[in-house]
């Protein structure tokens, strides 16, 4: 039951009670990344009465949200591949994936990534804190 709590309370948080307002600012200023993580963490009250795992699960969302860091995962995984599909940063800053690939793949990677990051340390945050 608790890794079906993780995942439905990470998709009540981050799809549901995030505003409109809050996707399209939390990027660029702190107060719209602050009140989206706020938010995404309530559900997790349902999962978890441990004040530690609450606090990392909403700061890290907060500032993996505000910095966009899964590009930086992204583009930093792809470091291990083959010379000729290495690009560099400048290349990938908007998604992590080079400017070739097609932008609806490069979101929906840079999503289902981000998603990823977020439940796996939402996941150890729970069991382990």
């Amino acid at each position: 039951m608790t890794a079906l709590g993780i995942l439905l309370a990470h998709l009540a948080g981050d799809y549901i009670l995030q505003s409109h307002w809050m996707a399209n600012e939390k990027t660029k200023r702190w107060w719209p990344a602050w009140a989206h993580a706020l938010t995404y963490g309530l559900p997790y009250l349902l999962v978890t009465r441990s004040p530690i795992a609450l606090a990392v699960i909403v700061v890290t969302h907060a500032v993996i949200d505000r910095y966009r860091l899964v590009r930086h995962v992204v583009w930093a995984k792809n470091l291990v591949a083959p010379k000729a599909y290495r690009k560099p940063w400048a290349e990938c800053s908007a998604t992590g994936y080079p400017s070739d690939t097609p932008v609806w793949l490069a979101v929906w990677l840079m999503i289902i990534a981000d998603n990823s990051i977020h439940l796996a340390i939402n996941a150890v945050a729970v069991f382990w804190l």
